[in-house]
């Protein structure tokens, strides 16, 4: 169920619950609907839980007007219990102030609400323990199936766990080979932010939240994918337009103004991600700075608040619907059929440009 209120069925038909307009009688249950259509519990069953076969579509039609004219919702609670199953799947990730993290959990309620499971965030603040600790066989037993972002684990921490309960991985982090791992092309989507802006002839490119260093994590990936590019262009990349700083709005904008307050050269900024470079265009119109014009810049996540910026923002799509498709279904072949179903699946899909005013050619 959708919202809590209304139950999807097969045919395009669609039971309305409380607020949609029906007032539903408390109590209603299956025999109820049964006796108002005339037929057996079995057939509206075999209605409820879309077995067409079994039934006629004058009898179908017949069940399905009932259950409207009563108000009767499928109890998901009972339905859950009767298979084993709590009826939620799990999502922790680093924080909810970032714009990424709060739409990947819309997607992903969105597509496991197509299989009748809630969705429940937890917050890990990007620490270690914190991620350690959303994943104990106490807590997993409140779940049928859990999505972690790794952000401060590592393999070594990850493969001494014992886990029966099915999992999704997501994030850059090195993480076992037996898990189902999700992430993004960072390397690769940097490489290309960067590559677009020195084709449009900027040579001075700030890298918000950028650092040096040879891990996994997502700021050390998307550096190197911006050294890739001078590279590959022949241009040396100057170490003082690598900034360090952390990728809320807030966090962009301070950032941003203390390049200008420095009287730091700069003709474009990339912001690892559209949240700083929310920041970075709302530091450069404080202080006059025209965008494109002066300075371009490009994000990372397309994000739907990118569109919506003076100006809309370019910005790396990393593959976000593709991204959400491939949790769910990689986490619900682990729910139906088992946690040992099949190896592990990595999947990373290619990063694109969305191009936008922020930016020229």
């Amino acid at each position: 169920m959708r919202g809590g209120v209304r139950c999807a069925l097969r045919g395009g038909q669609t039971v309305s619950g409380p607020g949609r307009g029906v007032h539903r009688r408390a109590g209603v249950t299956m025999h109820d609907v049964a006796r108002h259509a005339g037929v057996s519990t079995m057939t509206v069953s075999n209605v409820i839980n879309g077995r067409s076969q079994r039934v006629s579509e004058s009898t179908r039609r017949r069940v399905l007007a009932s259950i409207a004219a009563l108000g009767y919702r499928v109890n998901m609670t009972a339905r859950h219990l009767r298979m084993g199953r709590t009826g939620m799947v799990g999502l922790a990730v680093p924080g909810f102030e970032s714009g990424y993290y709060p739409e990947l959990a819309g997607r992903l309620a969105d597509r496991f609400a197509d299989h009748d499971l809630r969705l429940v965030m937890e917050r890990t603040g990007g620490e270690r323990q914190a991620e350690l600790d959303a994943l104990a066989a106490a807590r997993l037993r409140t779940y049928d199936g859990f999505v972690l972002s790794v952000v401060a684990g590592d393999a070594a921490d990850l493969e001494k766990l014992s886990i029966d309960t099915p999992i999704v991985l997501i994030g850059e982090r090195a993480v076992p080979a037996r898990f189902d791992h999700v992430l993004m092309d960072n390397v690769g989507g940097a490489r290309r932010a960067t590559e677009l802006l020195l084709e449009s002839g900027a040579r001075r490119i700030a890298l918000l939240g950028g650092v040096l260093g040879d891990e996994q994590s997502m700021p050390e990936l998307r550096a190197r994918g911006y050294r890739e590019a001078h590279e590959a262009a022949g241009l040396p990349v100057d170490e003082d337009l690598i900034v360090s700083c952390c990728f809320r709005i807030v966090d962009g904008y301070a950032a941003t103004l203390t390049l200008i307050g420095n009287g730091v050269d700069v003709d474009a900024i990339f912001a690892l991600t559209d949240s700083a470079a929310v920041g970075a265009l709302r530091a450069l119109a404080d202080k006059g700075v025209h965008v494109p014009g002066d300075v371009q810049v490009i994000g990372f996540d397309n994000i739907a608040e990118s569109r919506f910026t003076l100006p809309a923002l370019t910005t790396v799509e990393p593959g976000n619907d593709e991204m959400a498709e491939a949790i769910c279904s990689l986490l619900m072949e682990r729910i139906e059929h088992g946690g040992a179903s099949r190896p592990a699946r990595v999947v990373m899909p290619e990063a694109k440009i969305i191009e936008r005013d922020s930016t020229r050619r």
